[in-house]
């Protein structure tokens, strides 16, 4: 039997959930912690949406999840929504949600860093090796380049500094993480594995902000209402809508079509912070997204090529010199 093409209208709203959905989420963060602490904000919306894609995957008959699987999907939870995200929720109150999203633009190229750098020890050819170079001059270009300033108002340069630098430190765990997972065998389906990593993650978001005294200063009465109604938009269309939209398009087309996110929602988040909020578009800004923009589409396409280069000599058999089965990239 002949499998049914895929709808082209269910495509197209799919991706517009990755593109415009995850984009706004940056813009949506900074809202919600006008009001609401970091670490607590991002606990109850990553708790909340791992608790209910958790619940309907478990009603639809996925299986109880065993102890080692729980542990596997703490460590990338702790790692991609805990340090990832929690860092990024953090900064955002210092640093515009547009320059938050160029930063975390460069995950890609953290990608290409530690195949290099870790037991892979695979050597970036010679596209990854010039996005990587080119991302993390746009980087130095965006932190500091320019001299126009990269805080909100009322934040000090300092705070400034360290809002970028966490961004980066968030990066870099988000990669880690995502590393980890590759290799980690977590539970099936992916959806599944998706909601236990944001439920272990929301639960250290929750724990980290009692430890750094979140709890014990928050103030019910002055949270405002455009904070709760970003949160609400979080939980629901930035965790539940837009990552399931990610993982149906990873199924339904072509893996490095569905990357295009990486350099479409930044953009996003810019154009959004600058219209709705009035984040200043520096001269830095514009130039250093050029560049980051760039150095990921150079990555991405140096991946490929890889991908399809290794794929190319698996599918040679050594003993006979015939195909072997086709490896799908």
């Amino acid at each position: 039997m002949t499998e049914a093409p895929v709808s082209r209208a269910r495509i197209l709203l799919a991706f517009g959930a990755v593109y415009l959905i995850w984009g706004s989420t940056y813009l949506a963060i900074r809202l919600a912690v006008e009001t609401i602490p970091p670490f607590l904000m991002a606990g109850v919306r990553f708790g909340s949406a791992g608790a209910v894609l958790y619940g309907l995957l478990r009603a639809r008959g996925a299986p109880r999840p065993t102890r080692s699987q729980w542990r596997m999907t703490a460590i990338a939870g702790a790692l991609m929504i805990a340090g990832g995200n929690g860092l990024l929720s953090w900064s955002e109150q210092y640093i515009p949600s547009g320059l938050a999203a160029l930063l975390v633009a460069t995950v890609p190229l953290w990608f290409v860093a530690f195949m290099w750098l870790g037991p892979d020890r695979e050597k970036p050819n010679s596209l990854e090796a010039t996005g990587l170079l080119v991302g993390l001059a746009s980087v130095a270009i965006l932190i500091g380049g320019s001299g126009e300033g990269i805080g909100l108002a009322g934040a000090s340069t300092l705070q400034a500094a360290w809002g970028t630098a966490a961004v980066l430190v968030a990066t870099i765990s988000w990669a880690a993480g995502s590393m980890y997972s590759r290799r980690a065998p977590l539970p099936r389906p992916t959806l599944f594995a998706t909601a236990m990593t944001m439920l272990g993650g929301g639960a250290v978001l929750l724990i980290m902000g009692i430890l750094s005294g979140e709890l014990a200063r928050v103030d019910f009465s002055a949270i405002s209402g455009r904070s709760i109604v970003a949160l609400a938009y979080l939980s629901v269309f930035g965790s539940i809508v837009a990552f399931s939209a990610y993982g149906w398009l990873l199924r339904a087309v072509r893996p490095a079509l569905v990357g295009t996110y990486a350099y479409v929602n930044p953009v996003v988040a810019v154009l959004l912070g600058w219209w709705l909020v009035d984040e200043r578009l520096t001269g830095a800004m514009v130039i250093g997204s050029a560049g980051v923009i760039g150095s990921v589409i150079l990555a991405q396409r140096g991946r490929v090529r890889a991908e399809r280069s290794g794929a190319k000599t698996r599918a040679e058999s050594p003993s006979t010199g015939t195909p072997a089965a086709p490896v799908e990239v």
